[in-house]
């Protein structure tokens, strides 16, 4: 009898060693902590780094900001603690949010740290912000006590809808591009005021800094040629024209000794707004739209891709075309030497679909 009892303890304690229990457990009673959704890294300069976070408390008061000077990411986490009376917790960190001033210096070190945490989501939001997201938050906080929550939300959106409207990208997705062959990760960029916090465009990398960006017409072709998402909305000023529900369909091809890559885009959209002179009920007017359509997007890419051979980077990963089962991939130094010479064949083909009504003469 003795040695079963010394059996069935010796089975238990194996079990409760194989499913990790651990003598340290974190404290997570609801009355005691406090989740927190978003980070804001700025430069405080000498070295340091600037945190703040809004403590959002799971009982009715007031929320604050809380901003701490540290010298490391993972300090700031900790300080906290030190001036909050619950413990604050980044299970459910969703956005990080970092000065632009950083993003030129270089990301991989903080990406690195946020990847480590288990506790911390690979699809935890990136963004570079243009300037003082504290003001914006200490002005905005009266207004809108759930401020945090709605711009998680915001970020969520337009990642589940894919409609292209702005770049939205993840801890896992800027990872991928930074230890792909062709290191070259993106960002979207916001611009706050203490009145506003809006969308910009897209920060290109070169590696891990901050390189250039782009806005406007060139961040709307950069999210047509970039991916297979749609742009809801396609505003062309200078052709008085509005598409809407674009498409793209895009074959890139590189020759054989890498001098010249041809990029062809299909689109497919609506014509939904015209402010222009010609009658769109005449068919010979339509296409002489479309061909001006096609010829000022085709000026537009080509313009683009110029700036990217100026700035060194390739988010477009063009790169990857001269892999092959029987080329040897290029190295990233021989890419750009090459890269920097490299000549565009831009062809745009524009499908129109029939409105739901009419748009005979714009003016």
């Amino acid at each position: 009898m003795k040695d079963f009892k010394r059996a069935v303890l010796a089975v238990l304690s194996s079990i409760a060693l194989t499913t990790g229990c651990s003598p340290f457990v974190d404290n997570n009673m609801i009355e005691e902590i406090a989740p927190v959704i978003f980070w804001y890294v700025a430069d405080a300069g000498e070295g340091k780094l600037k945190i703040s976070t809004v403590v959002p408390p799971l009982v009715r008061e007031q929320k604050r900001l809380l901003t701490m000077q540290v010298d490391l990411l993972k300090q700031g986490g900790k300080d906290f603690n030190l001036i909050y009376y619950r413990e604050l917790k980044v299970g459910q960190l969703r956005m990080v949010l970092i000065n632009e001033e950083i993003a030129k210096k270089g990301l991989i070190r903080m990406v690195n740290t946020l990847l480590s945490d288990p506790a911390i989501s690979p699809r935890l939001f990136l963004a570079i912000v243009q300037g003082n997201f504290d003001d914006y938050i200490s002005a905005q906080l009266q207004k809108q006590p759930n401020l945090d929550y709605f711009l998680y939300r915001m970020f969520k959106h337009y990642e589940k809808t894919n409609q292209g409207e702005m770049t939205i990208v993840n801890l896992h997705d800027f990872l991928k591009r930074y230890y792909s062959p062709m290191p070259y990760p993106n960002l979207p960029v916001f611009k706050v005021s203490s009145n506003y916090f809006s969308y910009v465009g897209t920060a290109f990398f070169g590696r891990d800094k901050l390189k250039a960006i782009v806005q406007n017409m060139d961040d709307q072709i950069y999210q047509l040629i970039n991916n297979d998402k749609y742009l809801k909305h396609l505003a062309i000023p200078a052709l008085s024209t509005t598409l809407g529900q674009v498409r793209s369909s895009v074959q890139m091809k590189m020759n054989q000794d890498a001098s010249s890559i041809s990029v062809q885009v299909d689109l497919t959209g609506r014509i939904e707004e015209y402010q222009g002179d010609k009658n769109l009920l005449e068919g010979e007017q339509l296409a002489d739209l479309r061909k001006e359509i096609e010829s000022y997007l085709e000026k537009q890419t080509a313009e683009l891709l110029k700036k990217m051979q100026r700035w060194k980077v390739d988010p477009l990963q063009m790169g990857s075309l001269s892999l092959g089962p029987l080329k040897k991939p290029l190295r990233e130094k021989e890419w750009l030497n090459t890269w920097e010479h490299v000549k565009f064949d831009v062809d745009y083909r524009l499908h129109l679909q029939p409105s739901a009504t009419a748009l005979p003469v714009g003016r």
